[in-house]
């Protein structure tokens, strides 16, 4: 544990170092990373004062429970319930919200209240107009109490600097019963510790099903008593006397394995009481990671929009392991682990491109996210599918986990056992749960037999697809014929008739009637979207799939026809079906691969054509600026690389198909160096590339291994505005 606790002051010692030296005849990047994009339409993304991937996520949690109100935040409403310790970040569920805390002044009532009655519950509005939003800090006035709230982070401890009006009644509140919507507290427990601490637990079930919370909370001015009020009594008061603007900080550390684990997090990560020092080095850290992408583009919202892109794209997954390396596993178990340990997997969003955006630019994290993963397997019995809080939620369809772990294999990503990896693999896509019983049985789902049948078989076909090139890497023949066999069962759905996905049943007949269009939420043949959609989600086997409709020219008719046919969703579409241009719906993830198919047609200035009118139509710098829910940095992974101007279509293929980069210049930092990216003649009216070269010799692959990426070099690329280029 010392050497632990001396590597964090020394890291701490390094960020403020490069603060002095590294960044100083550079551009400032945190100055472009807005936090409220993405705060109104349902964009659902975090609004608070955090560091990248840490376990606090420390910001404002409001009344609403909607699903607008997934993060707890959104622009169209300004109530204030209190200061969350935990949030998610863009997901379509609403959890968390640990270890809420309330500065107040008189004596309101112990509850979340109503926002039809201001005096009503602990809340306050908060003022707007005064909000404060960076990478780092937020700060924002409580115009109930007259108050003015501030927070920042490290990774395992949230500090606040509350500034007070003269009140003899003014008082922190801690709040346990309130989480989010689907979170209800069970079990609970607060005591004081002399009068400058608070220690105890907060025990929910929700989306994650046994969540445990540990906290130990500090005070800078000793308190006059400690009263417990309300329901069981899961509000704590920490009574104050105060002078006009007299300023008392609270420092919040937490731990999923018990009080001791918070204590010592406390101690190792924020000993004192240097508000501005803590701010500082929280976003300094933000700054050197921001700068392991470094562009150059004259327009200034395209920097704000990808800047704040590349911060969202570092929510999650959240640290989840203590400072001595003990974390509570899948099965509720404490486990120990020399490298830190990870949750909050939203994998069938992530798998597509937060997760391989990761493996370019953050491949020690990425290598540290598989091993996680593994871990949890070892302890579950299978690869997470949305793990959360270190519970499995087993939300969405398909094995999501697996082409994150066969990504990573195949593009001999360090920090875990390759062999460990593909084991975890097999135990994963050879279990009979959710369908797959029934997919071993008839080669396929039925539709008859089982709800958005076709969405869990074709992510498993894609699953299979990611672990046959596992396999391959790996030299495993037979292992290899095993899993592209199995990746082929969504051909048994494709009607050469009509050429879409749709039902089958146990028989082996297409169920009716049929309708493209049809969507019903959570009780369809389809996960969040119809045919329109699913029939493109084939990127592991497309040289197969294009013959089926006939021809290469039939395929990319059907393909154009997409973008093309009326956006009218029929029935009861799921709200995550958004960002529509035509039956393109860029605002969920099984779209999102889909322009780049045009590249592997062969016809990329469509590619170009779709990706720019995507990045420019679908992401803008506004507090509704993406086009559906961040899911945990997808959405903003996806402009990244298209903005940098290649994407990973096949899942764990290690290649990346070019499209229309945006920028003029980025330089990644990458495993062998830096890897440069210089644009010539890039415009709007010249969005199609012309030539590339790497390294200055001629390149003309449609596309970029990832070890060329990885190795580092310059690759060149000039662009045109002649589409026959």
């Amino acid at each position: 544990m010392i050497q632990k606790i001396f590597s964090y002051t020394i890291s701490i010692l390094l960020v403020l170092l490069c603060s002095c030296n590294k960044h100083t005849s550079q551009e400032n990047l945190t100055h472009y990373v807005d936090p409220l994009i993405g705060s109104g339409g349902h964009g659902h993304v975090f609004v608070g004062a955090n560091v990248p991937f840490g376990m606090v996520q420390l910001g404002p949690t409001s009344i609403s429970q909607a699903w607008d109100w997934c993060s707890g935040y959104h622009e169209s409403e300004s109530t204030v319930i209190g200061f969350s310790h935990t949030h998610l970040s863009g997901t379509g569920i609403g959890d968390m919200f640990d270890i809420t805390v309330m500065p107040v002044t008189g004596e309101p009532t112990y509850a979340r209240g109503n926002i039809e009655d201001p005096q009503s519950g602990l809340w306050s509005m908060a003022d707007r107009t005064q909000e404060i939003a960076e990478a780092g800090y937020y700060a924002v006035p409580l115009t109930r109490y007259g108050i003015l709230a501030e927070l920042t982070a490290t990774p395992r401890v949230g500090m606040h600097r509350y500034t007070f009006p003269q009140a003899r009644d003014a008082a922190i509140i801690i709040d346990l019963e309130n989480g989010g919507c689907w979170d209800r507290t069970t079990k609970v427990s607060m005591q004081a510790e002399g009068n400058t601490r608070i220690v105890g637990y907060r025990y929910s079930r929700g989306w994650a099903a046994s969540q445990q919370v540990y906290f130990v909370a500090e005070f800078s001015k000793p308190f006059s008593h400690f009263s417990r009020h309300g329901k069981e009594d899961m509000y704590g008061r920490v009574h104050f006397t105060t002078e006009q603007d007299e300023q008392i900080l609270m420092k919040v550390a937490l731990s999923a394995v018990s009080i001791d684990g918070a204590r010592m997090a406390l101690e190792t990560e924020l000993r004192g009481w240097d508000f501005e020092s803590t701010r500082q080095v929280a976003r300094q850290t933000w700054e050197n990671e921001l700068g392991r992408i470094r562009i150059e583009t004259p327009d200034e919202d395209t920097k704000h929009i990808f800047y704040t892109a590349l911060y969202h794209t570092m929510m999650a997954p959240a640290l989840f392991s203590d400072i001595d390396g003990r974390y509570r596993g899948a099965d509720g178990n404490i486990y120990h682990s020399d490298v830190p340990h990870y949750t909050n997997f939203s994998l069938w969003d992530t798998y597509r491109a937060k997760q391989p955006l990761m493996t370019i630019v953050q491949p020690e994290k990425a290598g540290q996210f598989v091993l996680s993963m593994l871990d949890i397997c070892d302890q579950q019995g299978d690869l997470p599918v949305w793990h959360l809080w270190g519970n499995e939620t087993n939300c969405m369809v398909g094995d999501p986990a697996i082409p994150v772990v066969a990504d990573a294999i195949v593009k001999d990503i360090k920090g875990f056992d390759r062999e460990r990896a593909f084991a975890a693999i097999k135990k994963t896509a050879s279990n009979e749960e959710r369908g797959k019983q029934l997919r071993n049985t008839y080669g396929y789902i039925p539709c008859n037999l089982m709800n958005e049948a076709i969405a869990f078989d074709m992510e498993y076909a894609l699953a299979d697809g990611a672990a046959a090139n596992a396999a391959k890497a790996l030299g495993l023949d037979d292992d290899y014929e095993h899993f592209a066999q199995k990746s082929h069962s969504y051909r048994t759905y494709f009607d050469k008739h009509s050429g879409f996905i749709r039902g089958v049943d146990d028989k082996g007949d297409f169920t009716s009637p049929f309708n493209p269009y049809y969507v019903a939420h959570r009780a369809n043949d389809y996960c969040e979207g119809n045919a329109w959609q699913y029939t493109w989600l084939v990127p592991h086997d497309m040289g197969a799939y294009i013959p089926m409709f006939g021809s290469k020219e039939k395929c990319l008719s059907r393909l154009d026809s997409l973008f093309l046919a009326p956006s009218t969703i029929e029935g009861t579409p799921s709200p995550d079906i958004s960002g529509m241009i035509g039956q393109f719906a860029h605002g969920n993830e099984p779209s999102h691969h889909i322009p780049y198919l045009f590249s592997i047609l062969g016809h990329p200035h469509k590619t170009a054509d779709r990706v720019r009118e995507i990045m420019q139509t679908q992401y803008r710098h506004a507090k509704d600026g993406l086009s559906g829910n961040e899911d945990m940095g997808q959405m903003s992974a996806w402009y990244i690389l298209s903005a940098l101007g290649f994407y990973e279509v096949e899942p764990a293929s290690g290649r990346y198909w070019f499209g229309s980069p945006l920028i003029d210049r980025a330089e990644l930092m990458v495993e062998g160096g830096t890897f440069t990216i210089e644009v010539v003649g890039n415009s709007y009216t010249h969005p199609y590339i012309k030539s590339i070269k790497l390294n200055g010799e001629p390149y003309t692959l449609p596309y970029i291994t990832h070890a060329d990426i990885a190795r580092g070099g310059t690759m060149t690329i000039e662009m045109t505005g002649d589409i026959a280029q």
